[in-house]
């Protein structure tokens, strides 16, 4: 197991990592479960960075002081494997602050926001080596007034909702 974690101590050092991004907003505590060539990637907009001294500065300038007050997490599932975990995450948010690294360039619209998320985590001697996120930006343009998806097949919050309630009707097709 080149993590040196089990799946239990995977899932602690993921929630401790969590904790700091969104509880405490401590940037120092954050990077210390991280290994030194640590890298995010935030798939649908490229930010994050590569190595403790750049994820210092996304996590302290475009990150976690960039986050709204109501942000909240509902978990869906989570998968864990040898040296991995997928977490699967409705992510909500009120956009009353500019989001750097979700919403590059884009002032506050006051739009409530509800998307699925998934993070896939590899671990590497005891703390996390990467994280790669995944949203549908679309959905989330859509919900905050900058893109029409009244002629394009782009769903908005309804997506979440399906994610946790599979009764949910799917979208009928010819």
């Amino acid at each position: 197991m080149a993590s040196g974690l089990t799946p239990d101590e995977m899932v602690a050092l993921w929630e401790e990592h969590i904790k700091y991004e969104f509880e405490t907003r401590n940037t120092d505590e954050t990077l210390e479960t991280m290994v030194e060539d640590a890298y995010v990637n935030h798939i649908p907009t490229l930010t994050g960075g590569y190595g403790k001294s750049l994820l210092g500065s996304f996590y302290s300038q475009h990150f976690i002081p960039k986050m709204p007050a109501d942000t909240g997490m509902v978990s869906v599932s989570r998968t864990v494997g040898a040296d991995q975990l997928v977490d699967e995450l409705v992510f909500s948010f009120t956009h009353d602050i500019q989001m750097d690294w979700m919403l590059p360039g884009v002032a506050p619209t006051g739009k409530h926001v509800r998307i699925p998320l998934v993070a896939i985590v590899e671990f590497r001697d005891r703390k996390l080596a990467h994280e790669h996120i995944y949203w549908d930006q679309a959905s989330v343009l859509v919900q905050i007034g900058l893109l029409d998806g009244s002629n394009l097949p782009v769903l908005g919050s309804i997506t979440a909702d399906k994610v946790l309630d599979p009764s949910i009707k799917p979208t009928e097709l010819d």
